[in-house]
């Protein structure tokens, strides 16, 4: 059967109204910041004025498990300020949340990004000495299994080998070969090897780890493949994983949920990061 990659990555056209979800994303981002309990704003990790963190701490911050969100935007557009919200409902349910920023393709590869959230993960270890809950969004869905699936001592000797032992990836992408079909791909610059290794679907991951891998139940046939082929083949491993389909929502509504204190997505994701603060240093 042949399958028109173009139509089915392409979100955009898939949903007419995204240019006012995304008005609407900078809204409520920028509510949440000047409405926020003491956030941090512009933390760095690296040298580029996109490799930033956002910290929003969450009441009994000292006490508060850590999570780290990361944006979508297929690694080449959207900028972190417009998902600060994303941290309003894991706050409100005592879990401290930081925001991070990354430099966008073609200005740099996808596997230049994968070091950039590494590098922010490690920041955030070395500030705090806590274990980090990741979760993310389309592109950042694929940044998130990426770092349950990186083996961080051999990434940095004074890092546990788990320090992310827990992943919620909403939307993600993890298999990009069919990126190299599309039209975005003058600025992925994917070639088949390089789709093939940035692809985590296809990494061994280390024991101990978790993904839910969710998306929206209006999603294209291949945002659905995605999600259960990761949490199938991961489940095959020593991997715990999970996939839901979030009814009635699409590729950007999906998010949405984690503004709502109250809802399941929310809830789920508090648990998460709790269990990864639980864990024995």
């Amino acid at each position: 059967m042949h399958v028109d990659y173009e139509v089915e990555y392409n979100n955009r056209a898939r949903v007419p109204e995204h240019a006012e979800i995304f008005a609407r994303w900078q809204r409520e981002g920028a509510a949440y910041r000047a409405t926020a309990s003491n956030p941090k704003l512009g933390l760095t990790y690296g040298p580029s004025i996109r490799q930033t963190i956002d910290l929003f701490p969450a009441k009994d911050d000292d006490k508060a498990p850590l999570a780290l969100f990361i944006h979508g935007g297929y690694w080449r557009s959207l900028e972190p300020s417009m998902f600060s919200q994303m941290a309003a409902g894991p706050n409100a349910r005592g879990v401290t949340v930081a925001v991070a920023g990354y430099d966008l393709c073609p200005r740099v590869s996808i596997a230049d990004i994968i070091e950039q959230m590494r590098a922010a993960c490690l920041m955030l270890w070395r500030k705090r000495r806590q274990r980090v809950f990741v979760y993310g969004h389309s592109a950042g869905g694929h940044l998130a299994a990426c770092m349950a699936a990186t083996d961080w001592k051999a990434f940095a000797s004074d890092a546990p080998a788990d320090l992310v032992p827990a992943t919620y990836a909403i939307s993600g992408v993890f298999e990009l070969m069919p990126l190299v079909h599309v039209s975005m791909n003058q600025d992925l610059r994917l070639d088949e090897a390089d789709a093939r290794r940035v692809s985590p679907l296809h990494w061994n991951v280390p024991a101990g780890r978790s993904l839910d891998a969710v998306v929206g139940a209006l999603e294209s046939d291949e945002f659905l493949r995605q999600s259960k082929s990761i949490a199938e083949a991961w489940r095959r491993g020593p991997t715990l994983t999970r996939y839901e389909e979030i009814a009635e929502t699409n590729h950007f509504t999906v998010v949405d949920p984690l503004t709502d204190p109250n809802s399941a997505m929310t809830a789920r994701v508090a648990a998460l990061a709790q269990s990864t603060n639980n864990l024995a240093l």
